[in-house]
């Protein structure tokens, strides 16, 4: 990977100025290469990783695979875009193995998650099976830690 790209996933949040002196070029350089990595794609936005469990303790997050047949002329792509419109749809992969997709969603409570799933996921034409996942307890995202040593209470012996 690419060193700027590498220095902007590890920190967003470094300056144009900061980066420029860890590269060993010109701020300019760097503000021109950040603005044509936008302009291609390859940046797609900027994002913060928040504990959100400190935050929202009863926000539930889960992990639905799902086994499609795709459509003729738009492949599983279709079905992915029809899904990622949803607001609760945080990531969305086409993956291998025994499922096609894989569907992450942060909803409010379980039953949030399984209307979500009963209601739209399964009715979508195309949906052969489903299979939830409930994720229990996060510690690490985005290549960030989400828990220190020191929160495990647990007596190691």
């Amino acid at each position: 990977m690419d060193r700027l790209l590498k220095l902007l996933k590890t920190n967003a949040r470094l300056t144009d100025a900061e980066l420029a002196v860890m590269l060993g070029k010109t701020e300019k350089e760097i503000a021109e290469e950040i603005a044509e990595l936008e302009r291609k794609g390859i940046i797609k936005g900027y994002s913060t990783v928040i504990d959100e469990d400190v935050i929202a303790k009863d926000y539930v997050t889960a992990i639905i695979e799902l086994k499609v047949t795709p459509k003729a002329q738009v492949g599983y792509d279709g079905i992915a875009r029809h899904i990622a419109q949803y607001p609760e749809v945080e990531s969305i992969y086409l993956v291998s193995g025994g499922y096609d997709l894989s569907v992450t969603l942060r909803c409010r409570t379980l039953k949030e998650v399984s209307d979500y799933v009963a209601q739209r996921l399964a009715t979508i034409d195309g949906v052969v099976s489903t299979t939830t996942h409930f994720f229990l307890q996060k510690y690490k995202e985005s290549g960030i830690m989400l828990i220190s040593e020191d929160e495990d209470e647990r007596i190691m012996q």
